[in-house]
């Protein structure tokens, strides 16, 4: 009987190897247009698994595609061999030498991260991409990446220098630089060992042959982009070569290192890397932004800036700020851009003018304004610095993310996105680019890296059309016939791939392209190392994500989706990557993946799936498929990419919609309904109390019953209050409205059902604190808010309740009268979920409540703005407050009010902790097959961060399952803000 190859290969890895359809077609795909499925894809733990993996690769005549982050643009990382993933393990920093300023790393290794380590050294790694705070180090080098600030620091080839590498015979290698004479003397001896050459040996030869011939030097220095242009990246850097010893006497010591950046993981595998660094950048960071009224102005602007030696000339342009005003958080970050005197956005030249001292930074501001304005450039000049900068870069690092929630079709493709020319020609050439675009009827957005000659440039293309594909082709062979023109280089960083390989010999000629040819066959003669990119690429139009003529279906859905369907929201996803981030980047997006480090747990990834299934799937109920309920099982709904993805995609909300489909063919589990009947089974609960909380309450009887429903015997449960807060509240109604008949402000608490069952006290407090400060609190009759439905995806019972309580309320909930919940998943369905969920004939009466739904700290905020609350009627006594965020407050409201309500006592003092997700999330932290993910997840900065605070200093947390996950993870006792603010009035 035939063993399996890809088992008897698994058996023999120390890491993991899938061969699953679920994997395979999350690896399908990079932040590219392009898609095919791999054979498999290895995640290996040791250099061995690599060297075993191209053991087989020889054997079995495949192909292995080395993967970092997969934000490759140009379809690197696509290919229908094995992927091979070296994110997980492979992201040790092995050794720093702070004298000699270098750094020696493994591939895996985030750019940011690494100067998070080296910033107590005063060192630090220059080129910077726009995703760095998941960009990996080997991928930098595969790509030779560049970033904002290449005007000083270029690009990672000018920093990497040296390198471990595994051969294509699977022998190590080191390749540092090797001064002229010792190259010579190298190669001598290696000619003389005739028939015992090593692979290493015939690398060498083989480059001294093409570098030594004078035509080939010749043709070389003719063909290969200007010299004057800092990004190159076209093809594999022979001209780098030839500007070393010995070829150039008076050049750098040879290094073939510097070949490796930027050949696309197509020559060998990267295992170690070692980096030049540089010394910190200025102490102050400060960014004019000039506003212009057109591109081209903006491009002319650019030559004055860079007379003043900027770290940085950015470019954003109109569509950027267009589709930034869509985006929650890049709304926020955009808050220095003033329109035109035509109301329109401008185009914004973003000039960093770091330097040591801020003073000497507005006199450089000032001076280049002057010489901007006497020129007649630019209408606005706001000079920004401190943590506004850190806005600012954080808008134009969203680009590209941004142009991926166009809705609709057609999107800004990248198909002609990387080409760079000497900043001198970029204004000529951009005009001769946009000739060509208005030619075709078509247009794009422009925005980067203008202080070094390179615009990304994008055309909005509706590529599942025939149209499309023709303008893809189309659009890529005039474009890069116009590059040539200007000796430009057609990628210059985003690299080759897929997407520009076809056009290498039209770049650099016929003959040049054949010395690569002869390149990429000595250190790879059986063409296993990402075979199709740089050499030998398929046509640029073959294996893409979208089919000619390819129909987007239509589908009945539980929610809206604004001008898109469900599959088309998935599509917005562009794969950039930036729900890869780990804990150190901060936010939220996405908790699982900080957990696990595995591509399945990303936004991405779930986006994809859910995308294939929806266009592939030849079911009639296309959302019933196990692979997306395996991809979506940790999803813990906490809405971070609501509003973290530059793209706006919403997996909670996909989440939920799947579900509810997938029940309808396949039911809905029993625990399911039990979780999403939470406020029904509490109802029957708070009848006897004492009955509950006797077995909860209960360790061994807990874990007996924990173990019943599904849930961890580990887990504590939340407890039922002696009495609910409804009772409480009517308890005493007429004895407040007796007593105090004339109150002039009134607001409607929501009473949740969290807080209504289990959170009684801090309810109570709440309506006492209220009270106090001299307000009428009415509980209005309402129902449950369906938070429990909708995280479940039950999302018909969840619709029944929103409809309800939008047909009870409407009449009463108004900005005079707002509706306040203490529990923000609960108030905040109001503002989220329901305007998608109900019946169109109650979507404007849902958009008016959700306009005055507030979350218990949106309204003090505010009234404190209105002078109806002051910090005289609370104590003066010092307390230090560490705040954790809830999730939903953070993405669909903000965290502002919340630091602003708690720092009312004048001096209380609230730090934010920089934790994400508590991991809690509802049900999922109680789950069993899901409880040591969510403790996991706390263990990344929230328990750390409490166990580190003295016993005095109090622990805010706005929802009731953070309280719960705090309370479990680290035994302490956290507070709702009400509850805080409580404590803290003045005592009369």
């Amino acid at each position: 009987m035939s063993v399996n190859p890809l088992k008897n290969l698994a058996s023999q890895l120390t890491g993991d190897l899938f061969d699953d359809t679920t994997y395979r077609t999350l690896y399908a795909t990079d932040a590219s247009a392009y898609r095919e499925m791999p054979m498999a894809i290895a995640i290996p733990k040791t250099t061995e698994d690599i060297k075993t993996l191209i053991s087989f690769a020889k054997q079995h005549k495949t192909a292995l595609i080395p993967r970092t982050a997969g934000t490759s643009l140009a379809g690197q990382v696509v290919g229908s061999g094995i992927v091979v993933d070296v994110s997980k393990h492979f992201t040790k920093i092995l050794e720093i030498n702070q004298e000699e300023r270098w750094v020696r790393v493994q591939p895996g290794v985030i750019r940011d991260e690494l100067n998070q380590f080296l910033k107590p050294y005063g060192l630090y790694f220059g080129p910077e991409t726009s995703t760095a705070n998941r960009a990996m180090i080997g991928g930098m080098v595969g790509n030779n990446s560049c970033g904002s600030n290449s005007v000083v620091y270029r690009a990672t080839r000018e920093h990497t220098l040296s390198v471990k590498v595994l051969l294509a015979d699977g022998t190590e290698a080191e390749f540092g630089p090797v001064s002229g004479w010792d190259f010579t003397k190298q190669v001598g001896e290696a000619s003389k060992k005739n028939g015992s050459t090593t692979l290493a040996d015939k690398i060498l030869l083989k480059t001294n042959a093409i570098l030594s011939d004078p035509l080939n030097q010749e043709e070389i220095k003719r063909n290969f982009p200007k010299k004057t242009i800092e990004r190159r990246n076209t093809g594999y850097a022979l001209d780098a070569l030839l500007d070393m010893q010995p070829f150039a006497p008076e050049g750098e010591p040879f290094n073939m290192a510097k070949l490796l950046a930027g050949s696309e993981g197509t020559l060998c595998f990267l295992t170690e890397i070692k980096l030049n660094l540089v010394p910190l950048p200025p102490k102050e960071s400060g960014l004019v932004c000039v506003h212009c009224h057109s591109i081209d102005e903006a491009l002319r602007a650019t030559l004055v800036a860079l007379k003043y030696k900027p770290y940085a000339v950015e470019l954003i342009d109109d569509i950027i700020l267009e589709r930034a005003d869509t985006n929650p958080e890049q709304r926020k970050n955009s808050f220095f851009v003033q329109k035109t005197p035509t109301d329109h956005f401008p185009i914004i030249l973003v000039v960093d003018l770091s330097r040591d001292t801020r003073a000497e930074i507005e006199q450089l501001s000032a001076d280049m304004v002057a010489d901007m304005h006497e020129a007649g450039m630019g209408y606005h000049y706001p000079l920004l610095f401190g943590e506004d900068t850190k806005k600012i870069w954080t808008l134009r690092k969203a680009g590209l993310g941004l142009l991926g929630n166009l809705p609709g079709d057609a999107k800004a493709v990248a198909v002609i996105e990387d080409t760079a020319v000497d900043v001198h020609d970029l204004p000529d050439y951009i005009r001769d680019f946009n000739e060509i675009l208005e030619k075709h009827h078509m247009h794009a957005v422009h925005y980067a890296h203008a202080g070094s000659g390179e615009l990304h440039l994008r055309p909005i293309i509706n590529l599942k059309t025939e149209e499309g594909h023709r303008q893809y082709r189309l659009i890529a062979e005039e474009i890069a016939t116009l590059v040539k023109k200007y000796d430009g280089s057609l990628s210059g960083e985003h690299g080759d791939g897929r997407l520009r390989g076809e056009f290498i010999p039209q770049m650099v000629g016929a003959h040049n392209y054949e010395l690569m040819r002869q390149i990429k066959h000595t250190w790879d003669p059986d063409g296993i190392f990402n075979p199709g990119k740089i050499i030998e690429t398929p046509p640029m139009d073959t294996f893409l994500r979208y089919e000619a003529g390819q129909e987007t279906p239509t589908f009945q859905t539980y929610f809206r989706y604004k001008d898109q369907n469900v599959l088309q929201h998935a599509e917005q996803c562009n794969g950039s990557g930036d729900c890869r981030k780990t804990e150190a980047s901060g936010g939220t997006m996405c908790p699982s993946y900080m957990a696990t480090r595995d591509e399945k747990d990303t936004t991405r990834a779930r986006a994809n799936i859910l995308r294939e299934m929806l266009t592939h799937s030849p079911k009639e109920n296309r959302f019933d498929h196990q692979e997306i309920k395996d991809v979506y099982d940790l999803c813990l709904s906490c809405k971070g990419c609501k509003n973290e993805c530059p793209s706006n995609v919403d997996v909670a909300k996909l989440k939920a919609e799947f579900l509810q489909h997938y029940y309808d063919t396949n039911g809905i589990p029993v625990r399911s309904r039990l979780i999403a009947n939470f406020a029904r089974l509490s109802g029957l609960a708070s009848l006897v109390p004492w009955a509950w909380n006797g077995v909860l309450g209960t360790p061994s009887l807990r874990r007996i019953a924990n173990r019943a429903i599904g849930f961890h015997p580990d887990r504590t449960m939340p407890l039922m209050g002696k009495t609910t807060l409804r009772r409480w509240a009517a308890s005493r109604e007429q004895a407040i409205s007796n007593s105090t008949p004339n109150i002039p402000r009134t607001l409607l608490l929501f009473c949740d059902e969290f807080t209504n069952y289990n959170d009684v006290e801090v309810g109570q407090k709440a309506i006492q604190l209220f009270e106090r400060l001299g307000y009428k609190v009415i509980i209005p009759q309402h129902g449950e808010s369906g938070r429990a439905a909708l995280s479940k995806g039950m999302l018909k019972y969840a619709k029944t309740l929103a409809e309800k309580n939008i047909r009870q309320l409407k009449d009463v909930v108004s900005a005079e009268t707002p509706l306040v919940g203490l529990e923000p998943s609960a108030i905040l369905t109001f503002r989220d979920e329901y305007p998608d969920l109900v019946d169109e004939s109650l979507m404007a009466d849902a958009k008016r409540i959700a306009e005055n739904a507030l979350t218990f700290e949106e309204f003090v905020a505010r009234e404190i703005e209105a002078g109806h609350i002051k910090s005289e009627q609370f104590t003066t006594e010092t307390r230090l407050i560490k705040l954790h965020g809830h999730c939903q407050q953070k993405a669909v409201s903000s965290l502002v009010p919340s630091k602003k309500a708690l720092s009312l006592p004048k001096n209380y003092t609230v730090q934010l902790i920089p934790s994400g997700c508590c991991g809690m999330a509802g049900s999922f932290g109680y789950e069993a097959e899901h409880y040591d993910v969510s403790m996991k997840i706390g263990e990344l900065v929230l328990f750390p961060a409490i166990r580190q605070q003295p016993d005095g200093v109090i622990i805010a947390a706005a929802g009731t399952s953070c309280r719960h996950q705090i309370k479990d993870g680290t035994n302490r006792k956290s507070q709702h803000p009400a509850e805080i603010l409580f404590d803290a009035l003045m005592q009369s």
